[in-house]
This record gives C-alpha cells, sequence and structure tokens, in this order.
C-alpha cells in the first residue's frame, strides 16, 4: 500500500510543499493529495492590490498540479483527527474524511479580531481572496456616490501599509487613514521610517499615531480614550491568527493556534504531522519566532520537505536555514520599502527605497507565482524509494538500489 500525504492548503507554503515531495519521492510509493477550498492559486502578496480593483493572476490548481502526480481535492478542510490518521472536508457533493499516513498544515493564517467588539460585523480585510473582493465592490459604491469617501485602515503592520497606500493610489477620490498603535513604521529603520512618512504625504494618507480601536461600526470606529474616527469602509489589519483547526483536533499549538514543532517542522504533539507557513510556531536560527511571511513559508517548507524526504527514505534529516532577513513594503505601484533586518530581527540602519525597492518586491512576488506555477521543475531522473519498498526491492533482486 503507498504511503498517503496530504497537503492541507495550496498557497505559498502548501503548493511548494506538495510540488518538492512529488519531484523527490517515487510515485510506485507515495501518493500525493492537496486539499484546498479553492480551484485557484491565490496571491496573498497582491490581495490588497486586488482589493482596489486591479487584475491578479490566478492560476488555476488543476493545470498547476497537472503532470505531476498530485491529486487536488476542491474541499474545504473542517476538522482533523490525528489520532485516527484522518481529515474531514466539506465540498459540494458534501464531502467525507480523507486518510494519510504522513499530514502536511498549510492551512495559513486569518484576520485576528482581536476581541474588538464590531469587526466580524463591520470590518473588512485582505486576508482572503472572498474578503479582498469584498472590499473591491464596497470600494466601488463609495466611488459611485459621487462625494468622498473615508477608508480607515486599522494597523501599521506590513499589511495595513500596503493597503492604505494602494486604496489611496488606486482610489484618488476616498479619503484614507491609518492608525498605528504606536510610532508609524516603529519596528522599521529611521531612514525607512522618514521615507514611509513621505510617502503616505504624497498620497494623501493621513496618519493617526498612538491610537488603539476598541470598537467598529458601520460608519466609524471607537477609540480607547473615546475619540469617534468617521469611516465608510474600515479595513482590518491589526494582526493574524492561525486556523482554529489545529488546536480543535488536539495538536499542541500557540495562543494564536500556531502548530509547536521541533526544529524539523514535525508537531512536537502527533510526530506524523508536519507544519509549515503561517500555520507552524518555528524558532528561527536566530532563537526568535519566524513571522508570518512569504519568506516564512519558504524556509519552513524547505524544512518540512527534507524532514520528510529524508524519514521516509531513511537518510539523514538535512537541517535547513531558517532565517528572518528582510521586509519588502509596497507603498503603490511605483514605490516601495526594502528594510534589511540584523542577526537578531531588528531593522538595519540603512535601507533600498522608492522605485528600486518596488522593483525588488515586484521580482519577489513573480518569483513566488513562478516557483508555485512550476511545481516540479527540475525533477530528478530517479526519485527517491521509501525505505521498507527499498529494502523490499534489495531482497527481491539481490543487489543495493539508490
Amino acid at each position: 500500500m503507498k504511503h498517503r500525504i496530504v497537503v492541507l492548503g495550496a498557497g505559498y507554503a502548501g503548493a511548494y510543499a506538495a510540488g518538492n515531495l512529488a519531484r523527490r519521492l517515487s510515485p510506485l510509493d507515495t501518493e500525493i493529495t492537496v486539499v484546498n477550498a479553492e480551484p485557484d492559486f491565490v496571491q496573498r502578496m497582491r490581495l490588497h492590490q486586488l482589493a482596489v480593483g486591479q487584475e491578479i493572476k490566478a492560476p488555476r490548481l488543476a493545470d498547476v498540479f497537472a503532470g505531476t502526480g498530485i491529486r487536488l481535492r476542491l474541499a474545504r478542510v473542517t476538522a482533523i483527527d490525528p489520532e485516527r490518521h484522518v481529515v474531514t472536508a466539506a465540498d459540494a457533493t458534501g464531502g467525507g474524511e480523507i486518510g494519510y499516513d504522513t499530514l502536511v498544515y498549510a492551512l495559513g493564517s486569518h484576520v485576528a479580531h482581536r476581541g474588538v467588539p464590531g469587526v466580524a460585523e463591520h470590518a473588512f480585510d485582505v486576508a482572503a481572496r472572498p474578503s479582498a473582493l469584498r472590499l473591491r465592490e464596497h470600494l466601488d459604491s463609495l466611488d459611485k456616490r459621487g462625494e468622498a469617501g473615508s477608508v480607515l485602515v486599522v494597523g501599521d503592520g506590513l499589511t495595513g501599509i500596503e493597503t492604505a497606500t494602494e486604496i489611496a493610489e488606486s482610489r484618488p477620490g476616498l479619503s484614507v487613514a491609518l492608525v498605528a498603535r504606536g510610532e508609524l513604521g516603529a519596528r522599521l529603520s529611521g531612514a525607512a521610517r522618514g521615507h514611509l512618512r513621505r510617502a503616505c504625504d504624497r498620497l494623501g494618507v493621513t496618519v493617526v499615531e498612538h491610537t488603539t480601536i476598541e470598537a467598529v461600526e458601520a460608519t466609524r470606529v471607537l477609540c480607547a480614550d473615546g475619540t469617534p474616527l468617521a469611516s465608510d469602509a474600515t479595513v482590518w489589519a491589526a494582526g493574524f491568527e492561525a486556523s482554529p483547526i489545529a488546536a480543535a483536533g488536539g495538536l499542541e499549538v500557540t495562543d494564536n493556534g500556531q502548530i509547536v514543532v521541533d526544529r524539523t517542522m514535525r508537531s512536537v504533539s502527533h510526530p506524523n504531522v508536519y507544519a509549515i507557513g503561517d500555520s507552524v510556531h518555528a524558532i528561527g536560527d536566530n532563537g526568535r519566532p519566524l513571522p508570518m511571511s512569504c519568506g516564512s513559508a519558504g524556509y519552513t517548507g524547505r524544512q518540512a520537505i527534507d524532514a520528510i524526504v529524508g524519514s521516509l527514505t531513511g537518510r539523514k534529516v538535512a537541517k535547513t536555514k531558517l532565517l528572518y532577513t528582510y521586509n519588502a513594503i509596497s507603498l503603490g505601484r511605483l514605490d516601495g520599502i526594502l528594510q534589511t533586518v540584523d542577526g537578531q530581527g531588528q531593522a538595519k540602519p540603512k535601507c533600498v527605497s522608492g522605485r528600486k525597492a518596488a522593483l525588488i518586491k515586484t521580482g519577489i512576488i513573480k518569483g513566488a507565482l513562478w516557483g508555485t506555477s512550476h511545481p516540479t521543475l527540475g525533477r530528478p531522473g530517479r526519485k527517491r524509494r521509501l525505505v521498507a519498498a527499498a529494502d523490499a526491492a534489495r531482497r527481491g533482486s539481490g543487489r543495493a538500489t539508490a
């Protein structure tokens, strides 16, 4: 019987892991299934662009995995049972259970409401394709009113900054404000903060600093000091948390739902489960948790792939680097910031900004899309057999096999 590898989620981390496992493991011994709710690959790094009306490529996953041997199951994961080694998924026909021998958990993250009243009912976000399209439709309605509408973006992390500047550039008829809990861009270097502030001034983004939002209503938000801020569209970008499915299934997780793993991305509570991307609480080489980011998805994905291939084929598990080296921030289509960080994750004094930074960010996004669209590029001539199958082959042939 073939070893069943099930990958939950086909975002940057999941699609990358599935493709590389298919590239390195023999299909004679393994069966790889990807479970994803949407039929298309979603470029999450560009959802703020989708929200303002730009057309973003969304390759069909059936085309992406065509010819790879990977099975695609279009369904929404509703539960996992790591004791029984099954996943429950819902689809158009009702769904059912999917059994696995090795599970790769890459369900990503969603907006964290932080317990703030009204966020779920009244706020928009750009954490998923459906919610980005919902914001797009609402922005269209504000533009059609013929009077200046107001957009309030809560949170000055990378998502908040990119969303506020993108809306301001693409929808100049709207009034855009960005709410920061502390100083705008506090985690950036002085040079990067200065450039960010000049970009906001150039685009007409009003910056509201040292402000905490305690409630969201239909046409305004309430600050901690009781001050109301008018808003026709409140975009919530005040942090992210992992899907609750892992915790509900009994996996050991952190307070924000990320799966606790060892150095190889293997769950500390259930060793046949690996977690990657935003779903994993991974400690980087600097001793600090890796941030939720596309870069982290690549590093954690590579480590999990090496661990799975090594353990299944009886080879030494290689340890890949787990690094956090930079932040690439878009400020509209023609501006940006590339902020490098030191070994402790702190911003270095210098940064790259302006058009050059924007081009670098564009290159990163194009590279991530190209890599996802070619999941088994560089397929080896001889794939690895699983250790049990290799042993059986040696016994049958009387000679060693690779």
